[in-house]
């Protein structure tokens, strides 16, 4: 060995020992790694759709003193199993008002990005796979909040395409509907999160959970933000009590009335995704992502492969509060459900951004203590109070009582509404079977002519 190599090896071993930070960890993944995370990060969805179908059954079961599915597999563990492997093998039955390629389409776009939102999530720190160092994560983005935003967003397009496409009043009805909640809700949630990103100085997954690490846990640090999260998550996966697009009493399906087979059961998977993407992004927003409660990130506890295991553990807390919601409270009406958004989040959310940017202000300012802080933040509160109580009462309207068929203030639909009598499909098959019967009738001729024929030979024969 030459001296120069003798010299550069303890330099190289102390390079290689020297902590790399998350991109760069990311960025040192080779091909196979990616996509081992890829395809964990893919089946994610479809392993928790099929975990939590049978647990809400049990569960809400258990709620309402009955039993729930206890027929397939021990306990009736594996009846969504049955299901899964029941629904591609059903019939498919298509309307004859859809449209076709729109009515294929809409299920895997509502599908797709409730798959692929979980790839800027931090399931945990720094683990090695196969001898290889890096991170429970699949991507690293500045604007990774942004990604999953976006991607939890898509999916109301197939929910819209598909009660558009289907050609029938009813589910075209449930993809407004869901069109109007989705835009409604996500308001709500973007302003909740503003407030995190506000506080964190990141709008990185990792760096807010980072962020967290240090001054502690935003669920209680930003509570405001975390009810309209929470409220708005509901809302956004059109969970029960607001799940208007597809009510049952109203809709008699809502937007996916007119699907069956494995296009239905694609819908399912695109909901419970759904779910578990706002419940995993609400721990890391607010529940410190894989940390575990009351001790330091630096705890033996915090490191390697347990933070998964305390991300999983939050997750599921929150998934068992979708359940809970279900099995105890009533479906909103869709005035009381809007008003709710619009008239009741969004004002919140603005306010109480308008005061976490203040607060941040007046921090960062020099000369301003802790108790001018608290003083301010009393006159503000007294404030409001006064002018909540200036606000007059609303007044009953004199006709409160009667009950007008169309008009009331509710959407119903119009008493004139008209299904279109015929579609281009059935255009193009009234036409192929006119060509058919005209061609059956350039042959009868003939055809008749050489029965006649063949019978009186008979008769001859039989002479």
């Amino acid at each position: 060995m030459t001296l120069s190599s003798q010299l550069s090896t303890p330099v190289l071993a102390q390079a290689a020992q020297e902590p790399l930070n998350r991109a760069e960890l990311l960025a040192d993944d080779p091909w196979w790694l990616i996509l081992l995370k890829a395809v964990v990060i893919m089946l994610i969805g479809p392993i928790f759709t099929v975990v939590l179908i049978v647990g809400e059954r049990k569960i809400v079961g258990r709620m309402q003193n009955r039993p729930g599915p206890n027929r397939v597999g021990p306990f009736g563990m594996l009846q969504s199993l049955a299901d899964a492997i029941k629904l591609p093998f059903k019939e498919q039955v298509i309307p004859d008002t859809a449209d076709r390629k729109i009515y294929f389409l809409a299920p895997v776009v509502a599908v797709v990005p409730a798959l692929i939102g979980l790839a800027a999530i931090p399931f945990g720190g720094e683990v090695t796979i196969f001898g290889e160092r890096t991170v429970l994560q699949l991507i690293e983005l500045p604007v990774s909040v942004l990604l999953v935003l976006a991607g939890a967003s898509i999916g109301v397009y197939g929910i819209v395409l598909g009660g558009w496409a289907s050609g029938s009043p009813y589910p075209l009805l449930g993809g407004l509907r869901s069109a109007a909640q989705v835009i409604s809700y996500e308001i709500a949630m973007g302003l909740s999160i503003i407030g995190v990103v506000l506080y964190s100085q990141s709008m990185a997954t990792s760096g807010i959970v980072a962020a967290q690490a240090d001054s502690g846990w935003y669920f209680y640090l930003l509570l405001p933000s975390f009810v309209i999260y929470i409220i708005s998550m509901v809302g956004e996966t059109n969970r029960a009590p607001f799940d208007l697009p597809e009510a049952e009493s109203e809709l008699v399906g809502g937007f996916h009335t007119e699907y069956s087979s494995m296009k239905f059961a694609m819908f399912f998977l695109a909901e419970y995704s759904n779910m578990v993407i706002v419940s995993a992004f609400a721990t890391t927003l607010f529940l410190g992502g894989g940390m575990f409660p009351f001790i330091g990130a630096d705890a033996a506890i915090n490191q390697g492969w347990w933070p998964a295991l305390w991300f999983l553990m939050k997750m599921c807390v929150l998934l068992f509060g979708f359940i809970w919601l279900r099995g105890t409270l009533p479906r909103f009406r869709y005035d009381q459900f809007m008003k709710l958004g619009w008239k009741v989040l969004v004002p919140a959310a603005l306010v109480w951004l308008l005061l976490i940017a203040t607060v941040r202000a007046l921090r960062n300012a020099e000369g301003v203590s802790t108790g001018q802080l608290l003083m301010i933040g009393g006159v503000v509160i007294v404030v409001i109070v006064l002018l909540t109580l200036l606000i007059p009462e609303k007044q009953p309207p004199e006709d409160a009582g009667m009950v007008s068929t169309t008009g009331g203030g509710h959407p119903v639909p119009p008493l004139d509404l008209k299904v279109p009598e015929t579609t281009p499909r059935k255009k193009a098959l009234e036409a192929r079977r006119k060509s058919e019967a005209k061609k059956q009738a350039e042959l009868s001729p003939s055809t008749v002519g050489s029965s006649e024929g063949s019978k009186e030979g008979e008769s001859d024969g039989n002479l």
